[in-house]
């Protein structure tokens, strides 16, 4: 993942409120929260048999990838969209896009999907960040579905968000020391309000804004924690590092700019690690 450090060129990490006056699928209200709040939640987007198909597909994902033996842990299938159709199938569905067209407009390209499994008992916590702190594109226009795998609760680590953060710009952070999965944690994160915990059940999502904070803590269950973030931006988004802009899926409308590519559905899962994602994106 990139760090903030090593981007070339000012960004800007303002929040632009959605204001499309004609929502298909959210309502006026809920337009408002996420403006306002910087999240929704929760969908119903696959029914208990669907959310089944989509653990058990996980599963055989990562039992391919243990098989390779190179060292990748639950948290590596980061990107594998363009090589595996799964993945690809999950980031198109129309529900999902429905909600997110409603807050970004017609256009929409999916440029990053990462699972981000906890195992039972895993020690590594998603530290308190901003994810367009991490990101060499600007403006930051990225709404986050963050779809549930298994059941997520305060039980098991579910992922939580400080509301109204993503209006306050970048915040202050330091380099986390105890096990994370990232590296950001920002300071003193207590002074900006009290979590709220996103509790889903298998097959619902929620979204978020690009610059609202959250994190989630270590599991300390017998349970697993999976989930799917699937990040959706306009095509007025530039990447200012040219590989960011190389995975990505025209899921709607049209790319204008040209600079976006488009991956055809793949076929099949391919986990290899010459299929390896040239860029990342970081529950």
């Amino acid at each position: 993942m990139t760090s903030p450090t090593q981007l070339t060129e000012e960004r800007d990490l303002s929040f632009a409120p959605a204001n499309h006056l004609t929502p298909q699928t959210l309502s006026p209200q809920q337009i408002k929260q996420y403006n306002n709040e910087g999240f929704l939640e929760p969908f119903d987007i696959y029914n208990p048999l669907e959310s089944q198909v989509n653990r058990t597909y996980f599963d055989d994902l990562l039992a391919k990838l243990e098989s390779l033996k190179d060292g990748r842990d639950s948290y590596a299938i980061n990107g594998y969209h363009s090589s595996c159709q799964g993945i690809y199938d999950m980031a198109m569905h129309p529900k999902i896009l429905n909600l997110v067209q409603d807050i970004i407009g017609p256009d929409i390209i999916c440029w990053a999907t990462h699972f981000f499994c906890k195992t039972p008992h895993d020690p590594k916590s998603v530290p308190w960040h901003q994810d367009a702190s991490y990101w060499p594109l600007t403006p930051s226009r990225t709404v986050t579905v963050w779809l549930a795998i298994d059941d997520a609760d305060t039980g098991n680590a579910c992922m939580s968000v400080i509301p109204r953060t993503h209006c306050q710009g970048p915040l202050p952070w330091e380099n986390a020391t105890d096990p994370a999965v990232l590296n950001q944690k920002i300071m003193h994160i207590e002074q900006y309000g009290q979590p709220v915990a996103m509790e889903l059940k298998a097959g619902q999502v929620s979204l978020h804004a690009d610059m609202l904070a959250h994190g989630s803590t270590p599991n300390p269950s017998d349970r697993r924690r999976c989930g799917l973030t699937l990040r959706y931006c306009p095509p007025c988004v530039k990447a200012i590092q040219p590989a960011w802009a190389s995975n990505a899926i025209i899921c709607r409308g049209t790319d204008t700019t040209g600079q976006w590519s488009h991956t055809p559905r793949p076929e099949g899962d391919d986990l290899s690690i010459k299929n390896k994602p040239k860029s990342i994106g970081g529950n």
